[in-house]
């Protein structure tokens, strides 16, 4: 057989092509030995089974280890035994090699075994090539030689397909696309494969945000007799997450159960993440439960989750048990999940006091993630220019100016505090500062809420303009900012053409249906409102619909309009009529259009008093003490109608109502809303 040339710079290839080059760490003492070479005079000794199987354990051993020098001392004393020749100590030598990154000496030794078979070609493939080729960011070169391989069988298929979808795990940082494509074709290349491979593959779908993808080769895997195992598990419960797929997630949770796997703390990790990012979070508090060992990381995947699905109190006392059971909370993470549960909850000042605790314990204060649950609470409660001022005081004096990550995140708090107070020339300085002053490229997520700062002030024109200025492809967010501000405005023929974009980019977005329907029926124009309708539910396209629900002694109540399940709905409607009278004697008048339906003006008058959002304040006021603040949670934008008559309301009960709804915070009291009217 012939030997295969390294794949260096100076060195000729026997294959067609050139590998890439690889740098790889050197050590110098002591070189490297020389090559064997048969004696002309003698031929060399011949080794004991025992001496083979002897290098090859201690080889394994410099291998695991990663100790270059005494493997290379080692390949020495193998010269002089003459067991180099011998294909499994030689097999050995060539993964040592490769492990250490001396992919040089791992060539050379690899040429001068006197044969060349599968085995020798899968460990050389395996830990050496691939391996290296791929943490160096180029399968070119492994993929070369795997094509050089006269018999391939699962272990060399692997070893190409891991190689793959190590490099797609770049393909965000560096914006590098192709590789998980190139991994799925070898993927199916493959005679016959197993559950490393399926892993492989679902695992590099997950990384490269190609959710969906994974699911679906996870549901090919079962047709096929595949038996998955706690990898499997793990990586499509992630693809469950990211797409608020909680049926299917369920569906495999019932898996995980009849497999065994339950029990694994990452699957329980990931299976808490799953029910809390899905809003199930009655499901992740069962899972939590059941753990028998919970580590730091669940423990957080649970408090966010209460968070997320606005249960802030939970996650505050989910917090004090992870003190009581000696967890570590000298993390960011946790308290940073602490302080967005106060923010949640609307205690806006409680969560500035542990922010400044945290520097107290010794924590890094200057994280992501609390600067940006600090700004984004100030501006969710309508304190948009303290936000500005907390920037201006304490970031630009202590935020390094290298810290690129960090700085992005400022952006998009900052120019949302100023989007919410319709501060737009603050922010469209600072947004252009950043890239001037602090050398920061803006991202799409920093456009988005550009947009959105333009175009809740009116200025829709600027707010197009800018978009088709943009360095990159807008994204979905980004024509649904400007879709938002046409339905405010009113701007039919803008909102027409802004739609078709948004439809374009992402047929199944519902939104924009929704407002392109909801700026028809404004302008009224039914006919074409209903034939946007009739055009989303042909197409499949589901919207989320509009619920409201409030906390009233540790249980939830949700509502939506026109309700009739709840079991207090007869005193919930009585409240509301009992307060009309002194709403209409103040001067309350219903908005009639907010009620994007095309009958009678008095049934207008009817369904705006059917809200979800009067019926959750309702129940609150009949189901507490009098003088208790109000606290009620909406998971679309407040119907204007509503915000109007609960200032209202405030003023005749003397309550504080707090609304959160998919924006911001609305602190009503006295018959006046923090937002000042503008969200």
């Amino acid at each position: 057989m012939h030997p295969v040339d390294p794949p260096h710079p100076i060195l000729r290839i026997s294959h067609p092509g050139s590998l890439p080059p690889i740098k790889t760490p050197r050590i110098s003492p002591p070189p490297p030995p020389p090559l064997h070479e048969k004696n002309k005079n003698h031929d060399p000794p011949k080794p004991s089974a025992q001496k083979k199987i002897t290098c090859v354990r201690v080889l394994s051993a410099c291998a695991n280890l990663r100790a270059l020098k005494e493997g290379r001392y080692i390949h020495a004393e193998i010269v002089q035994s003459g067991c180099e020749s011998d294909v499994y100590v030689g097999s050995s030598l060539v993964d040592m090699y490769a492990k250490c990154g001396s992919i040089e000496d791992a060539w050379r030794v690899f040429n001068i075994m006197p044969t060349h078979d599968v085995v020798a070609w899968n460990i050389y493939l395996c830990n050496s090539l691939v391996d290296m080729y791929a943490k160096c960011g180029s399968v070119e070169g492994a993929s070369k030689v795997f094509n050089s391989i006269p018999t391939r069988d699962v272990v060399a298929w692997n070893a190409m397909i891991s190689g793959y979808v190590k490099c797609s795990s770049l393909v965000d940082m560096y914006a590098k696309c192709g590789s998980i494509e190139d991994a799925s074709r070898v993927f199916y290349r493959m005679p016959t494969g197993n559950v490393v491979s399926w892993n492989a593959m679902i695992v590099g779908y997950v990384k490269c945000d190609q959710w969906q993808r994974a699911l679906e080769l996870y549901q090919q895997m079962q047709r096929e007799g595949v038996v998955p195992d706690s990898v499997t598990f793990v990586g499509v419960l992630n693809a469950c997450a990211s797409v608020v797929a909680l049926d299917e997630g369920r569906r495999i949770r019932a898996q995980i159960i009849q497999s065994g796997c339950e029990l694994d703390v990452f699957v329980g990790n990931s299976l808490v993440d799953m029910y809390a990012k899905c809003g199930s979070i009655e499901d992740a508090w069962k899972v939590f439960n059941r753990m028998p060992m919970r580590d730091v990381v669940v423990w957080n995947a649970m408090i966010l989750g209460c968070v997320k699905c606005g249960q802030g109190q939970k996650a505050l006392e989910l917090f004090q048990q992870m003190l009581c059971q000696g967890m570590p909370i000298r993390t960011v993470v946790a308290w940073s999940a602490l302080i967005l549960g106060h923010v949640k909850c609307g205690q806006g000042e409680k969560a500035l006091e542990l922010f400044r605790q945290m520097q107290l314990e010794g924590l890094p204060s200057r994280d992501i993630v609390s600067w940006n649950a600090m700004l984004g609470g100030y501006a969710m409660h309508g304190h948009a220019k303290e936000a500005i001022a907390h920037v201006q005081q304490i970031v630009f004096d202590t935020m390094s100016k290298r810290d690129v990550v960090a700085w992005n995140s400022m952006i998009l708090g900052y120019v949302k505090s100023c989007s919410h107070a319709g501060l737009v020339d603050e922010g469209v300085h600072f947004f252009e500062s950043a890239s001037l002053v602090y050398s920061v490229c803006a991202a799409v997520e920093h456009y988005a809420c550009m947009v959105d700062l333009l175009g809740r002030a009116g200025c829709l024109d600027e707010a197009e303009s800018l978009i088709t200025t943009m360095p990159c492809e807008p994204s979905g967010s980004v024509w649904n900012a400007l879709l938002g501000a046409c339905r405010i405005y009113g701007n039919v023929e803008m909102g027409e053409r802004i739609a078709k974009r948004v439809l374009e980019s992402d047929p199944g977005n519902a939104a924009g249906y929704v407002l392109l329907s909801n700026i028809y029926a404004a302008a009224g124009k039914w006919d074409s409102s209903a034939n946007v309708h009739r055009q989303r539910l042909e197409r499949g396209v589901k919207k989320e619909p509009g619920r409201t629900w409030i906390e009233v002694n540790n249980e939830v109540h949700s509502f939506i309009v026109n309700d009739e399940e709840h079991p207090q709905i007869s005193e919930i409607l009585a409240e509301l009529k009992r307060l009309s009278v002194p709403m209409n004697n103040l001067g309350y008048v219903p908005d009639t259009r907010f009620v994007l339906h095309d009958v009678e003006e008095e049934e207008k008058v009817s369904r705006l008093c059917h809200h979800s959002e009067k019926l959750a304040i309702a129940f609150g006021l009949i189901s507490t003490p009098p003088g208790t603040s109000l606290r009620i949670f909406k998971n679309l934008r407040v119907c204007g109608d509503c915000h109007t008559a609960t200032k209202f309301i405030s003023k005749i009960v003397g309550r504080v109502i707090i609304v959160r709804d998919a924006n911001r915070f609305h602190h009503f009291e006295n018959g006046l809303c923090s937002c000042r009217d503008y969200w």
